[in-house]
């Protein structure tokens, strides 16, 4: 019977290393392009404020796309709907360098490259973490955290190898490089046509229907726990290259390595580390423990005068907020069972809208204090008190359904 139930498991380790390699591509889809911005506003003489709305353009698509999933996906089914994101990433990222050249206008090419690209984003964002979900595996948090550890290794890679591929090979062959980031999604394309892919609602099980989801408490408790993950993680990392670039006094070069991929790689190894000694630990537990742990860090960043001690806060903050967005996403698959992909597809829109939202409060009470971005960033610490408040407040709820089942 074990050896039954391991070969069972072997079938679909192909299909979770395609589900590795799609959060990889969402690395790229999110990561790739704003390290041209200075290049694509030189190249095509684009103005600033016109560069910078490609991100907005691309978030926007990406959270339209989350909504527009919850009610689709089920009926397009799994493996169109992933064969599909990853093209249009594929196209998209191609797109980047084409595009501008053949389109009379060059920023109407962009902008065509961004909308594209991101409706393969915000599809996988939705569809990887339930199809992973699906799949047979010894222990689902485990394998969810190990899963999300991917995005970050991608973003770390995204970095790296393109910062190398501009110093050896040139910064003005970077469509050669658009091309070649390209073929991750290809590539994975091929992958996805072929892997089992297991039904998210266990056989003879009934789907809960939009409505159900909608009215459930837990569903929103969930969500608000999405939005202070995402929040948590991004009112940190967006600012960490600013901290280090001036509290060091370093170029950007050194800030963009020190900070972000220094907060990328300790997010990276907290999901990792979960995902290694997962099945040995309580998910709760070990959530809560990192959002005491993230307050902590946010305090070190804003309230120590060290430059250094800031600096080692900030990497702090990714080791702590690197378990917030899969665990949330583990535990709604355990307390939503038979959620379908509409409880992933709202909980990943909740996340997305944190990740706009934690900035975007950090920056609004910064600027009303004269431009003190420490004092916005401490007014964000209230979204891991809200997360581990989220967290106790399940996890009552979780107790007394358990109790009123006979």
């Amino acid at each position: 019977m074990k050896e039954r139930v391991r070969m069972h498991r072997d079938q679909y380790k192909p299909t979770i290393y395609a589900c590795f390699t799609g959060y990889i591509v969402q690395a790229i889809v999110n990561n790739f392009a704003p390290l041209l911005f200075v290049t694509l506003q030189n190249t095509y003489q684009i103005p600033l404020g016109k560069i910078t709305m490609l991100i907005t353009v691309n978030f926007g698509v990406q959270l339209l796309v989350d909504f527009l999933s919850a009610f689709w996906v089920d009926k397009i089914g799994y493996r169109k709907s992933i064969l599909a994101a990853h093209i249009c990433a594929a196209v998209g990222i191609v797109g980047l360098a084409v595009f501008p050249v053949v389109l009379p206008n060059a920023y109407a090419g962009l902008l065509a490259a961004v909308v594209i690209y991101a409706i393969g984003g915000g599809l996988i964002e939705v569809l990887i973490s339930p199809i992973m979900e699906s799949c047979p595996t010894g222990n689902k948090e485990k394998a969810m955290s190990l899963l999300h550890s991917f995005y970050c290794w991608g973003q770390v890679a995204v970095v790296l190898l393109t910062t190398v591929f501009f110093q050896w090979v040139g910064i003005q062959n970077w469509r050669i490089l658009a091309c070649v980031w390209a073929l991750v999604p290809l590539g994975n394309v091929i992958l996805f046509a072929r892997v089992p892919m297991a039904p998210l609602v266990e056989e003879g099980a009934k789907s809960i229907s939009p409505g159900q989801v909608l009215r459930t408490p837990l569903f929103w408790i969930l969500a608000g726990m999405m939005v202070c993950a995402g929040a948590s993680e991004l009112s940190v990392s967006q600012w960490a290259s600013t901290f280090v670039e001036q509290g060091l006094q370093v170029s950007k070069a050194v800030g963009d390595l020190a900070g972000p991929m220094a907060f990328a790689v300790l997010m990276g190894c907290a999901r990792l580390f979960y995902g290694k000694f997962g099945d040995r630990m309580n998910l709760e537990r070990f959530m809560i423990g990192s959002g005491i742990l993230c307050v902590l860090s946010y305090l070190g960043i804003t309230l120590v005068p060290s430059p250094v001690v800031s600096l080692a806060a900030c990497g702090i903050c990714g080791l702590s907020v690197g378990i917030m967005w899969p665990g949330t996403f583990s535990m709604a698959a355990a307390t939503l069972k038979n959620g379908g992909t509409m409880v992933f597809a709202l909980l990943a829109l909740a996340g997305d809208l944190g990740c706009s939202g934690g900035p975007t409060l950090a920056g609004l009470v910064a600027q009303r204090m004269g431009g003190d971005l420490k004092i916005g960033i401490l007014a964000a610490v209230c979204f891991p008190l809200l997360l581990i408040a989220g967290i106790l407040l399940c996890r009552k709820r979780y107790r007394r359904r358990k109790e009123e089942q006979p």
